[in-house]
């Protein structure tokens, strides 16, 4: 009786054999992270901003709080590639008091409103999306500058002279830094994308079937511009989300009217002024509704501008308000698939690159 059940017994042993022998599931490699060694002379803080702003006007001096969290590389790029510049440090010294924290950490925070909050809970409560965030206070405590994300060193430094010389009572931040940058006689055209829609001007999202809107603010005599679209928007996962949006490509200078998807009808620098657009390249995200939910205003690539446009289409901006959050669990998701991830890459470089 049992030799007539022997060969079945092999064939499940030989069976689990084989199965057991597989290797396990491939787990994605993460690159793109970067430690961060944050310079000495950041203040060491105990972290009650009420306290902070009064020391630094004391000390005429203004309060920098940069959000960060670790393994950012933008954040390291902030660090070794601005901050180690003579100008940029020394204005930084002079000025201001520079307070780091940590969008995940736990430490104790005393909000301007005297309220306790724990680093995370206090990131969650001023809506960071992005590290680095740069929040310039003035001596009442207001936030006269806000920079969501990685600047370039020249714009970093004109943030620091804006606010710094107190010129937020004579001239808006956009206006300084046009004066700065964009040229006098501004030639050429801006580069155009095939999924662009063209002389759109109506911009407000109508109907049952309305599409997610993604407004383009660029300039003549761009090279930021020309990053985004040689070295991001070539990249052909990012053109594929993209394509779920109605995209439309703005003049940021124009007097041309368009009509907001508020219903607003007005010159684009009008709306541009109002929406707080600083810099070209910025794009501004809506959705169907016409409600804007997010914006690339910073030196991103391409994972975090696919992340950001999936964020909108994929409707998780619905249930998680952290776009920081969403962007941990799509990594988690795509190597737990067997996909490496490289948060630090252009289009034009392949996905195992080193962070330099």
């Amino acid at each position: 009786m049992v030799i007539r059940y022997l060969p079945a017994l092999f064939a499940l042993f030989a069976a689990f054999s084989l199965h057991a022998a597989e290797p396990a599931a491939r787990t994605g490699t993460y690159y793109g992270a970067k430690t961060i060694e944050y310079p000495t002379w950041f203040k060491n803080s105990f972290l009650d901003l009420r306290e902070d702003i009064d020391e630094a006007t004391k000390n005429r001096k203004r309060v920098i709080l940069m959000f960060t969290q670790d393994g950012c590389p933008y954040c390291a790029a902030l660090i070794e590639r601005n901050l180690s510049q003579r100008e940029i440090e020394a204005s930084m010294k002079k000025r201001f008091d520079v307070i780091a924290l940590n969008i995940w950490g736990d430490k104790e925070v005393v909000g301007l409103d005297g309220r306790a909050y724990t680093e995370k809970s206090y990131s969650a409560a001023q809506k960071i999306q992005f590290t680095p965030s740069l929040f310039f206070f003035d001596e009442a405590g207001n936030i006269v500058l806000r920079l969501n994300g990685y600047v370039p060193p020249a714009r970093l430094q004109a943030a620091l002279d804006w606010v710094g010389g107190l010129h937020e009572k004579k001239i808006a931040f956009r206006d300084f830094v046009a004066a700065r940058e964009v040229p006098k006689q501004a030639t050429g055209a801006m580069i155009s994308e095939d999924f662009f829609l063209k002389n759109a001007t109506d911009l407000r999202r109508r109907g049952q079937h309305a599409r997610p809107l993604a407004v383009f603010f660029e300039q003549k005599d761009c090279p930021d511009c020309e990053v985004l679209h040689r070295r991001v928007l070539a990249d052909p996962e990012t053109r594929a989300v993209v394509a779920k949006f109605d995209s439309v490509q703005l003049d940021m200078w124009s007097r041309d009217s368009v009509t907001t998807p508020k219903g607003k009808r007005m010159p684009v620098r009008e709306w541009v002024r109002q929406l707080g657009v600083n810099y070209a390249p910025g794009i501004v995200l809506f959705d169907r509704r016409g409600k804007e939910v997010i914006r690339w205003e910073s030196s991103f690539r391409v994972f975090h501008t696919v992340g950001m446009f999936d964020y909108l289409a994929s409707g998780a901006y619905l249930e998680e308000p952290s776009f920081q959050r969403f962007l941990a669990a799509k990594t988690e998701h795509l190597r737990e698939a067997g996909q490496d991830v490289n948060i630090w890459r252009y289009a034009d470089e392949p996905v195992a690159v080193p962070v330099r």
